[in-house]
């Protein structure tokens, strides 16, 4: 007999499947789940929290506190209403949200100039820098909720459905946020390119 087929083959595990399961651990104080949560969940979040917040400093702070409100609020959970995931990014959005209008009011945003390229080609290194800070430029002019529903949209490619449960909404309302933010974003850039 051969060793290969006598050996049972494990069944597929669907991505996030074991995630509801941690969390109930983690609200019974099971520190090793929280571990393997925070491993699962920690960087998507930090990639949704930086494209929001459009600050990696800011976005870490977030994370930590996100992960912080996981596992005090773990008993909390109501797998009934979603994904691990989808309530783990609606902390994460609110959390930025909240950044957002407290930082708003107390520091003005400037224009971080782009570091030189090691490209081969100077006019087109100058127009990437120019494209990328006439874009964060617009960004930061957009309303938070817009921003955020671009960022998921975008950046993390979720679903019209992931977006409206992370910001607490429907999908129509998202359609509609993100359609103010391109016409917003349109008329903030202006023309780009050979101008």
């Amino acid at each position: 007999m051969d060793l290969m087929t006598s050996l049972p083959i494990p069944a597929p595990v669907a991505p996030g499947s074991e995630l509801p399961l941690l969390m109930a651990r983690v609200a019974s104080g099971d520190r090793a789940a929280f571990t393997l949560l925070v491993r699962q969940l920690e960087n998507p979040g930090l990639r949704l929290a930086d494209r929001t917040l459009g600050d990696r400093a800011g976005a870490e702070d977030v994370v930590q506190v996100a992960l912080s409100r996981l596992w005090t609020m773990a008993d909390r959970y109501d797998p009934a209403r979603g994904s691990v995931e989808g309530w783990f990014r609606r902390i994460v959005v609110n959390l930025c949200l909240d950044r957002r209008r407290a930082v708003r009011s107390l520091v003005p945003i400037d224009a971080v100039a782009e570091t030189a390229s090691d490209a081969p080609d100077p006019l087109e290194s100058a127009l990437l820098s120019d494209r990328k800070a006439r874009l964060a430029t617009a960004m930061e002019k957009l309303l938070p909720r817009q921003r955020a529903a671009l960022a998921m949209f975008h950046g993390e490619g979720m679903s019209m459905a992931e977006i409206a449960q992370a910001l607490e909404t429907t999908p129509k309302a998202v359609e509609g946020l993100l359609g103010r933010a391109r016409i917003e974003l349109k008329a903030l850039i202006g023309p780009i390119g050979d101008e």
